[in-house]
């Protein structure tokens, strides 16, 4: 026996005396080490059996299908206990460890408004001006009290977009107003009047690596409806300048009318 083998069976004795690992941890590493023949791999199993010891954590194992629960030594966070085993070279029952997935459910997508032909009028609402050239991009979404759709260049779906339109309805327009206010309470961007109604126009998202944002413009449309006409960054530079891109946007706001 080693004399890196002894100290190191001290030092998890210290460790899961006090953590309530398991006791013949560094043995089962020790062993697992062995069978593969070299020092290197063997020190590597040592080094990592000692980062575990100072990192378990008690918790209680949350079975996966076809494990049973019980209470022991997670690390960090719930794991299964399978409830099948297998021996090792002593013949005890080591169990298998669980499978591992770090990712979280992946929510079904939001359904799209179908075929919407030019996709000036999609929803409730309707739009009457766009920047020539533009094509609807044929993606949408609807999520019910909100929902979307945008325009670029050659009406491919895979697409980078230059014109996005959300409008918000019902929960939606609460959550919304919300935003506006909070970017009037930091002065992020000016108060505007687009014909008998009035908006809000700003640049969001503006990072620390100095990219101006993206322009955006939000108005009330029609009883109980805000929408939010968005440039992408790329092709509110492609427009020349702040004062062109202030009036696409007013001029998109100024054409959009509601319907039931």
């Amino acid at each position: 026996m080693s004399t890196l083998e002894d100290d190191l069976r001290r030092l998890l004795a210290d460790e899961t005396g006090r953590l309530s690992a398991a006791p013949d941890l560094a043995d089962r590493v020790v062993r697992s080490s062995r069978r593969k023949k070299t020092n290197r791999v063997r020190l590597t199993a040592l080094v990592a059996a000692a980062a575990v010891a100072g990192a378990v954590v008690p918790s209680y194992l949350i079975p996966d299908p076809g494990s049973v629960a019980v209470q022991g030594v997670g690390l960090g966070g719930p794991v299964g206990a399978p409830e099948a085993a297998r021996p090792d070279a002593t013949g005890q029952a080591v169990p298998e460890p669980p499978a591992i997935d770090d990712f979280p459910p992946t929510p079904s997508p939001a359904p799209d408004l179908g075929d919407l032909g030019d996709g000036r009028a999609f929803g409730r609402v309707r739009v009457g001006y766009l920047p020539a050239g533009l094509q609807w991009s044929h993606t949408s979404r609807d999520f019910g009290d909100s929902y979307t759709t945008s325009w670029n260049d050659d009406g491919d779906k895979n697409g980078f977009y230059c014109v996005q339109i959300f409008v918000y309805e019902g929960q939606a327009v609460r959550e919304v107003d919300e935003r506006v206010r909070t970017y009037r309470e930091e002065k992020a961007g000016k108060d505007v009047t687009i014909g008998d109604r009035t908006g809000y126009l700003l640049r969001q998202w503006v990072g620390e690596d100095g990219l101006k944002g993206t322009p955006s413009l939000f108005l009330g449309v029609g009883e109980g409806r805000t929408v939010e006409v968005t440039f992408s960054p790329t092709f509110a530079e492609r427009l020349g300048g702040d004062r062109a891109v202030d009036r696409e946007l007013r001029r998109i706001a100024a054409g959009l009318t509601a319907g039931d």
